[in-house]
């Protein structure tokens, strides 16, 4: 289960879906992590732990957060070497004004798009997969 490599059928294939729930970005160190909660990820940096969550558990625990976002999930299965795919994407997107923090999953790819622009993001990507952009 490799995913998808070639560009072409990934746009060609491409849809999207928008997540319930308003996500945020979070850092806490790494014995600092709240048991209670259920990160859509954990990512460990030197400087940290970052995790995304839903707004409300970070506001249940009290943590500090940044950027409040909408998750879409790109309901094609790109592999992990596929080459440009989110960068195209990250660009269409940037071409509408609207910076995207994508995380790749094993099967998907996932943008973090701005709150109040997710209907934004779900038409450019519509039109990515419609026409190819």
């Amino acid at each position: 289960m490799s995913g998808e490599q070639n560009f072409d059928a990934l746009l060609r294939t491409l849809s999207a879906k928008l997540e319930d729930g308003l996500f945020v970005f979070v850092t806490v160190s790494d014995d600092a992590v709240p048991g209670d909660i259920s990160p859509r990820m954990i990512f460990r940096e030197d400087e940290g732990t970052t995790l995304i969550i839903l707004k409300s558990e970070a506001e249940a625990c009290g943590l500090a957060y940044e950027f409040p976002c909408r998750m879409i999930t790109l309901n094609v299965h790109s592999s992990l070497e596929a080459v440009g795919f989110i960068a195209r994407i990250a660009t269409e997107l940037a071409k509408h004004d609207m910076g995207v923090n994508p995380v790749s999953g094993f099967f998907h790819d996932h943008l973090f798009v701005p709150d109040g622009r997710e209907q934004d993001a779900l038409q450019v990507l519509k039109l990515m997969g419609g026409r190819g952009v």
